[in-house]
């Protein structure tokens, strides 16, 4: 019987470890590509816990090759491998993970989920309560999970390839673009309320140029050309929910634009900047300073105070006004009607989508298409209500 091999201090080594005569320890092992690798550690236990994370790591492999992953374990794989993504979209990839990791289904082997496992996994999400928007954020981060398997071989077709509103209905509630008239009615209210009045300029700029929200709490005072009367927009400023800032590119590549100050927004800039209080030590983020929105505490605002501050107004002006109801009126809510109010004016596409910052035409054209029928309908129904008034007149004539 062979003896077995110790390191200087007398502990036995196991298959596959080792000792140098420089004293460091190496541990010798077979990826699943079938190549010899090695890793070193000057401490033992510190190379055994080494050990076990590419044990996993290489069992994980097998179990994938084999199709015996759990979806969690296929759903972690694919996260892990996109590199490079925005917090917002690091949050909703953790919120799906995590409530794959709530339901039965995550602890399923994927060679053996079929198209219908996934469907009635999906009809139970919503009978669960989960609404249709939740719904398409899950099926967004598994259906490209499952189809990553696909295309390595590893299963022999996508479970989650079919229609959703062919499983479940789409109760989410339609974007909605805001009348002539509740604008009035909104804005009249904030800038005569002695309490929101102050947010009436952060409210024009955003129903007067279209921006995102996080674009918006992004700007900072050499952003503006006043000279020129044009805003630069090409990043935004995001928060984490530890308190970290940090600024981001625009959501697309197209979002890196220029939007002209129209009168109103120039003027409501220009008093944001002269109520905006003189600091002494500016905060960096990024690189970036001079951010023009600022807190209670001088701190840049993010997307989350704007909402806030629009939907404490929304509570205040529902109590007030009972009778006026309004829609929900959200940061997006600004900017899809600002998108409504520019084709309703006639801006073509091509140039609507540029201002927008889309990066795909298709989603301008949903807007523009929506605005040109209510435009086509409104006017349709003032020419059968002219031909309404004056047709029994001729009638009468013609009698």
């Amino acid at each position: 019987m062979s003896e077995k091999r110790k390191d200087h201090k007398g502990r036995i080594l196991r298959t596959g470890e080792s000792q140098r005569k420089d004293l460091i320890y190496q541990y010798r092992y077979t990826d699943i590509r079938g190549k010899r690798q090695s890793i070193y550690s000057s401490d033992l236990k510190e190379l055994r816990e080494k050990e076990k994370e590419v044990q996993k790591q290489l069992d994980e492999g097998i179990d994938y090759a084999a199709g015996k992953a759990t979806v969690i374990a296929l759903v972690e794989r694919y996260i892990s491998l996109k590199q490079g993504v925005r917090y917002n979209t690091k949050v909703g990839y953790n919120f799906v993970l995590n409530l794959i990791k709530k339901e039965d289904f995550g602890y399923r082997k994927i060679r053996d989920i079929k198209v219908s496992d996934a469907q009635k996994w999906i009809m139970k999400l919503h009978s669960d309560g989960k609404g249709y928007s939740t719904i398409t954020s899950v099926r967004g981060v598994v259906k490209p999970a499952f189809q990553m398997a696909y295309n390595e071989d590893i299963i022999r077709r996508n479970p989650f390839d079919f229609k959703l509103v062919d499983v479940v209905p789409n109760d989410s509630q339609k974007r909605i673009a805001m009348t002539e008239e509740q604008q009035e009615i909104w804005m009249g209210f904030i800038r005569e309320d002695k309490t929101y009045t102050k947010y009436y300029d952060e409210f024009v700029v955003l129903l007067g140029t279209g921006m995102r929200v996080s674009e918006f709490c992004g700007l900072t005072k050499s952003d503006l050309d006043f000279e020129n009367r044009r805003i630069r927009v090409d990043h935004q400023l995001v928060r984490e929910r530890g308190g970290k800032y940090y600024v981001e590119k625009t959501k697309t590549e197209c979002g890196c634009r220029f939007i002209p100050m129209t009168e109103e927004v120039y003027q409501s800039l220009n008093n944001i900047l002269e109520r905006r209080k003189k600091i002494k030590t500016e905060i960096i983020v990024d690189g970036y300073s001079g951010f023009l929105l600022l807190d209670k505490d001088d701190k840049p605002k993010v997307a989350l105070h704007i909402e806030n501050e629009m939907r404490w107004a929304m509570k205040k002006y529902k109590k007030l006004y009972p009778d006026k109801p309004l829609p929900h009126i959200t940061p997006h809510v600004f900017r899809h009607t600002f998108c409504t109010n520019m084709a309703n004016a006639g801006m073509d596409i091509k140039t609507l989508q540029y201002v927008m910052g889309h990066s795909d035409v298709g989603v301008t054209l949903n807007v523009y298409t929506h605005a040109s029928y209510d435009r086509a309908a409104e006017q349709m129904a003032k020419i059968i209500d002219f031909k309404g008034t004056v047709m029994p007149e001729k009638q009468r004539k013609s009698g």
